[in-house]
């Protein structure tokens, strides 16, 4: 994780609303995620970045954030290959206090350097998003917690065409949607709004499965539910499309991240 590039990445306004956050206690509803996506071609991209996270990302990130970090691979996304990151932080502040302490931490550095080095490039592009926590989404485990023993996560990107239809789409799955997941097997570990990305305004939300047959047998209950069949009519009826277009990914956790 690159904090010159991340700053970047969020836009002045981002960042000058960032540089004014209040100290505060943390709360479940100041939680903020960051979730990125190293998009690489095949060569020494994949076993290089897998080197620096694995080696010393994940060592200096020990020293000075106990936040969850799920590392993952991807085996159904528009772009591959490619290796994605989800961290999570208490609050801005917190996650403004990681990114400048990895940023000084010397074998941070050292490993950054010789990541970025050679002549083919790290990777291709890198796509980055803020997501912020809604007042729904349950706790995400630590690193030093046990970890969730399931190796295949689905991050869903539900794209809204406003506001207002966003937080239709927010009310829907805070009500009912959520209790037919859990009936079917459908169990999300994070619901977020993106505050800096693409597809804006959109809920994000990532979805653990011990396997490709356990989402496949999960999904095809939850399609069939006579009460997710209706629940959704209701929802089109009263508010219209609330969720304009979606994007599917999967993705393997890889063998050294901290939450598997």
């Amino acid at each position: 994780m690159n904090r010159r590039d991340f700053m970047e990445g969020v836009g002045v306004a981002g960042l000058a609303g960032m540089g004014q956050e209040p100290a505060m206690e943390s709360s479940k509803k100041d939680r903020v995620f960051v979730f990125e996506q190293y998009f690489l071609k095949n060569g020494t991209q994949p076993g290089r970045i897998h080197e620096f996270f694995s080696g010393p990302l994940l060592s200096s990130l020990k020293k000075i954030h106990g936040g969850p970090q799920v590392f993952m691979e991807s085996l159904v996304a528009a772009r591959q290959p490619q290796v994605a990151v989800l961290m999570g932080f208490d609050s801005l502040a917190r996650m403004q206090t990681v990114l400048s302490r990895l940023e000084a931490d010397k074998e941070w550095k050292q490993g950054m350097e010789k990541w970025e080095s050679g002549e083919e490039s790290p990777y291709e592009e890198c796509s980055r998003s803020l997501l912020k926590a809604t007042p729904y989404c349950p706790p995400l485990a630590n690193p030093a917690d046990a970890p969730i023993g399931r190796k295949i996560f689905e991050v869903r990107v539900y794209h809204s065409p406003s506001q207002r239809q966003l937080e239709a789409l927010h009310a829907r799955f805070a009500g009912p949607e959520i209790k037919i997941f859990h009936r079917v097997g459908v169990h999300p570990i994070l619901y977020s709004s993106a505050v800096f990305g693409t597809s804006l305004p959109n809920l994000t939300y990532v979805i653990p499965f011990d396997s490709l047959a356990a989402r496949e047998k999960a999904w095809d209950a939850f399609g069939q539910d006579p009460e997710w069949i209706r629940v959704r009519k209701e929802s089109i009826d009263r508010s219209g499309q609330i969720s304009l277009n979606s994007q599917i990914a999967l993705y393997r956790a890889t063998p050294y991240s901290p939450i598997r």
